[in-house]
């Protein structure tokens, strides 16, 4: 009985996390990711090279990278590689590589 019961509170536990990282995940909704592509189009920045840093969700970027802003959007930009990448402007960290 004992055995069952640790079982399931592993399980459980293990549940719980996987919800605790899903509600990390940031969803930009259709509309705004519209509204910031169609600016990024009319404001091309130049490329940057950050060595070290992978173009991927949930990547940091340092302090040295200038982020750009969007008006009325909470998130900021920049062109790295050629890729144009969304960032959370408080942690940093990409949200979103635009294709």
């Amino acid at each position: 009985m004992k055995m069952h019961l640790t079982t399931a509170a592993a399980a459980l536990l293990l549940l719980a996390g996987a919800g605790a990282v899903a509600a990390q995940d940031v969803v930009i909704e259709p509309e705004q990711e519209t509204v910031i592509k169609e600016y990024v189009h009319k404001q091309p920045l130049a490329s940057v090279k950050v060595p070290g840093v992978e173009l991927s969700v949930g990547s940091a970027l340092p302090d040295t990278v200038e982020l750009h802003e969007v008006p009325n959007v909470k998130y900021r930009y920049v062109v790295i590689d050629n890729e144009t990448v969304i960032v959370d402007p408080g942690t940093r960290k990409i949200v979103k590589v635009l294709q």
